[in-house]
């Protein structure tokens, strides 16, 4: 059985090591890909075959989505997601250091399944993803795609 992707949509290089990092200590051996900004993320989410129609990669299991984005902002991003049949029942958690109640009431109004403001210190944030990958990679059930 192959392992579920996880799509890491995050520009800063520390946080994304942070993530990788945490996430081998946490022993989660799932595939991370990588999105630097919103645009690459939606590229990446929507890229299709012109001949098939189908998409070129294969959809994430988790959408880790920080809000502080170039090109197009994480909220920007999640609007996208939930407008498309295609992603609008992928788990997208928003993974960012806003604590702003603007951004959280914001996200949650756009359709995020969880908001988690990103802990400053390693051994934290190394709890959280394994938290984080437990529950939604393991002991969640994902939501049916939409019947086109």
């Amino acid at each position: 059985m192959k392992s579920k992707t996880i799509l890491l949509v995050e520009d800063n290089p520390s946080d994304i090591e942070l993530t990788r990092r945490a996430f081998e200590k946490s022993r989660i051996a799932n595939e991370l890909v990588i999105a630097e900004d919103g645009q690459e993320a939606l590229e990446y989410l929507f890229d299709v075959d012109p001949l098939t129609g189908s998409n070129l990669n294969e959809l994430p299991a988790l959408i880790l989505l920080d809000l502080k984005l170039p090109k197009m902002d994480g909220l920007q991003v999640l609007h996208q997601i939930r407008i498309d049949d295609r992603t609008s029942r992928l788990p997208v958690v928003i993974l960012t250091t806003s604590n702003e109640e603007q951004d959280i009431a914001q996200s949650y109004d756009l359709g995020a399944n969880s908001y988690i403001r990103k802990p400053v210190d390693f051994k934290q944030f190394s709890e959280s993803v394994q938290h984080l990958g437990l529950y939604w990679l393991v002991m969640n059930e994902p939501a049916p795609p939409k019947k086109r």
